[in-house]
């Protein structure tokens, strides 16, 4: 790589549409197809790669008798030039929400546990006080959530760092823990035991996460404790709709937060089995992107977030919505006066 000029002098070189270039080249395999994306002709598109790399010093895909792949240098520009027109269009959705009256956009990542006790009151309250931003909730595992923040596709992310995951590239402030329940449906043959144990349930057919997943990687490690690795009758996915979907109609198990539990049991949809399963998982955390400055709509919610998670903490047995409830309600006299 070229190292001998500056970072700003050398940024300075290249163009915009070569960034754009390589993305679309990286996704077509083909200078011509790329080209043709670009609405320019492939003589062009070629200069402008050449010119890349005459720029970088560096060879930046391999051309082939079928099309093109990117070399290692490659790589590393195109992720760039993704996270940039990702950023770009994160920009020109805020350009487009202020022209029409809104006030940016919010876009969170979650995972499945921490929807019921940290998500859903601060963005319901959120959205009470910021009516005109824009908000996008994605939910799946840790590791697909943290996948996106680092892309840029979501300013924050309400899950787990992955062990595969450099803890250097992400900030992370702890916000709730809790333990894992095994969870059937209501009116569950195994609702009326008592005394059940974790032997007793290695007959029935289970619901978990995908491995890979912390709340599998935790339950994998109590089966090979008990011995029950190879035994188990299981289903994967990571989607909550699917798992209690399958819960509601069948006589499966399945493994869940112990917020998300209670959740679905004030629905009167499951009930949390009395085992001493003894799995707790890492803290629910907070994780930004380090490094990058947060939009407003982000940082208000962040502060928010940290706020209600405070208060919870002092309070643990109130649930925040109806905390705030409490307090927004207006102070009654004997006779039903404010």
């Amino acid at each position: 790589m070229n190292n001998a000029l500056p970072d700003h002098s050398l940024l300075l070189r290249l163009r915009t549409r070569q960034l754009v270039l390589l993305s679309l080249l990286d996704a077509e395999r083909h200078l011509g197809r790329a080209a043709a994306a670009l609405h320019i002709s492939q003589p062009a598109a070629s200069k402008l790669l050449l010119q890349a790399e005459e720029t970088l010093g560096a060879p930046l895909f391999e051309r082939h008798a079928r099309g093109m792949t990117p070399t290692p240098y490659g790589e590393v520009l195109v992720r760039y030039a993704r996270r940039m027109l990702t950023d770009f269009g994160v920009v020109r959705g805020e350009l487009a929400a202020l022209r029409s009256g809104l006030r940016g956009t919010l876009r969170i990542g979650s995972v499945p546990g921490a929807v019921p006790e940290l998500l859903a009151p601060t963005l319901s309250e959120y959205k009470r006080r910021h009516p005109r931003v824009a908000v996008a909730v994605t939910v799946d595992t840790s590791d697909i959530m943290i996948g996106q923040l680092a892309r840029g596709e979501v300013d924050l992310v309400l899950g787990r760092l992955t062990e595969a995951r450099d803890e250097a590239d992400f900030q992370r402030v702890p916000l709730l823990e809790e333990a894992l329940v095994v969870v059937v449906r209501a009116g569950h043959p195994l609702t009326e035991r008592a005394g059940i144990s974790f032997a007793d349930l290695a007959a029935q057919p289970w619901i978990l996460q995908p491995p890979g997943a912390p709340q599998r990687v935790r339950f994998d490690a109590v089966l090979r404790e008990a011995g029950l690795g190879t035994r188990l009758n299981i289903t994967e996915t990571s989607s909550t709709v699917a798992t209690t979907a399958l819960l509601e109609i069948s006589d499966m198990v399945a493994v869940m937060p112990a917020s998300l539990a209670e959740h679905y049991g004030r629905l009167g949809v499951l009930r949390t089995l009395p085992l001493d399963f003894s799995i707790r998982v890492p803290p629910i955390q907070l994780i930004t992107r380090a490094g990058d400055a947060l939009s407003p709509p982000a940082a208000h919610f962040v502060a928010q977030l940290r706020n209600d998670a405070g208060a919870a903490a002092q309070h643990p047995r109130e649930r925040p919505a109806r905390r705030r409830a409490a307090q927004a309600a207006p102070a009654r006299g004997p006779a039903g006066h404010a």
